[in-house]
């Protein structure tokens, strides 16, 4: 009866250990679905191949999931949206008083 009852638990443990490998491999897609990832299927596919690499580039799959925002992009840019803000509002402001000193000069 104990036999079988270490068999039964050597399979369960090498189910749960199978498994929990893919599962774990998946995460940085999963990251990536979730914040509507421009990349995802990249990543998946990534993923899998880091099953074969024994994870060593799941790490940098995790980072790479992680760093795009769907609101924000990925970040890089902020300061350069700003500055175009900037100019856009520049610009208005210059064509506006331009108008003004034309009028006042007629």
């Amino acid at each position: 009866m104990l036999e079988y009852f270490a068999l039964f638990l050597v399979f369960f443990v090498a189910l749960v250990l199978f498994y929990g490998i893919i599962v774990i491999h998946d995460i940085p897609y999963e990251i990536a679905v979730k914040r509507n990832h421009p990349q995802q299927d990249a990543l998946h596919v990534a993923g899998w191949i880091s099953l074969f690499t024994l994870h060593v580039i799941w790490p940098f799959l995790w980072i790479w999931a992680t760093l795009y925002k769907e609101g924000v992009g990925w970040g890089f840019n902020t300061e350069q949206n700003d500055l175009s803000k900037d100019v856009d509002s520049l610009k208005a402001e210059l064509a506006e008083i331009k108008q003004q000193l034309q009028s006042k000069e007629n």
